[in-house]
């Protein structure tokens, strides 16, 4: 298992479209995800999970990810979350 923290700086923070791309991306690999935000833990490949969060511009959060390809997981979501979900 790994983990990394981001922060998540796009204007709209994690909703809708961001958070559709993000889950498409989680999905792309065979390892549990999750988002963890302050004591919550969220499946990273749950669209209504990673909404109810709530994760806005300036929110801290853990990618948890644990599997196969999980240190490939964490990279790229990772990455997604730095470009501000641009590719």
């Amino acid at each position: 298992m790994c983990s990394k923290d981001v922060v998540i700086n796009n204007q709209v923070g994690l909703h809708a479209r961001p958070a559709t791309f993000f889950i498409q991306k989680a999905n792309e690999f065979k390892s549990s995800i999750w988002v963890e935000k302050e004591e919550r833990r969220v499946n990273a490949k749950s669209l209504l999970g990673v909404l109810s969060l709530g994760i806005v511009k300036g929110t801290a959060v853990k990618i948890i990810a644990d599997g196969a390809d999980e240190n490939e997981a964490i990279e790229t979501l990772a990455g997604l979350i730095d470009s501000d979900f641009t590719e």
